[in-house]
């Protein structure tokens, strides 16, 4: 509205000076000059004979308008992003253990080495994906892996030894690996690992952004709705799910 308003007031007037610069002063307003001109354009803009001119510039600067405010909510998002970002990363890694699990923060004692059996077990990688994916589809979090429930610090040192590049980069690119298979390659520029020392042991911090689209873990081939409720992470069946993104998307 604003941009087709600025269309008429605006850019038509401008317009038809330009026009008459280009034709070195001849022509409408010859007998006069650029000011005149433009004011002169804006009181005959509403007339009936100049309507058809007038839609056209109203649409023109509607169009310029639009872009414009795209432009400014894509700006907007990507600012609200780098905040809650620069959020999470700022709060201390020992103040925010120190909060225990909630629906926001999650604490996993290990990625894929399953401390009891003293072997790899994949199915963990599994439920990791799946608590990931409960993140994105309610208000975003922070998942430790490396840390107990109780909050001790277990750290990831026996999963970094289970991969062939043993180190935070080859953790990393594995846990974006099962990310990508399991939820999807657009899921992945939501998470963001940062890599953290406590008790000489060291703990992955995995940060995943609010999702604006629903995020599906796919398990054999099925597609299911995951979402963080209190302190635990549960599967919604089609009827919650609809109901979930119906309300989410009356309050976004």
């Amino acid at each position: 509205m604003i941009g087709a308003i600025l269309g008429v007031m605006i850019l038509h007037p401008v317009t038809s000076v330009i026009y008459w610069y280009e034709f070195g002063g001849v022509g409408d307003g010859a007998t006069g000059n650029p000011a005149s001109l433009a004011l002169d354009r804006l009181a005959t803009a509403f007339q009936f004979e100049m309507l058809p001119m007038s839609l056209t510039f109203a649409a023109i600067g509607g169009v310029i308008g639009l872009a414009f405010g795209a432009y400014h909510m894509r700006l907007m998002r990507e600012r609200s992003r780098v905040r809650y970002l620069e959020h999470e990363l700022n709060e201390e890694l020992p103040l925010l253990i120190a909060r225990g699990e909630g629906e926001q923060l999650e604490f996993k004692s290990s990625f894929r080495w399953d401390r009891q059996q003293q072997q790899v077990n994949r199915n963990l990688q599994k439920v990791i994906v799946k608590t990931i994916a409960g993140f994105p589809n309610h208000e975003g979090g922070t998942l430790l892996i490396g840390v107990e429930d109780s909050g001790e610090i277990a750290g990831i040192e026996a999963d970094l030894q289970t991969l062939k590049h043993a180190n935070p980069d080859g953790f990393e690119r594995l846990l974006m690996d099962v990310a990508k298979d399991g939820l999807g390659g657009n899921s992945c520029a939501l998470i963001h690992c940062r890599f953290h020392q406590l008790s000489e042991q060291t703990v992955c911090r995995v940060i995943i952004e609010k999702s604006l689209d629903p995020i599906y873990f796919t398990d054999n081939g099925v597609a299911r709705f995951m979402l963080r409720a209190g302190n635990s992470t549960r599967e919604l069946d089609v009827r919650e799910a609809h109901a979930h993104l119906h309300q989410r998307g009356r309050t976004s």
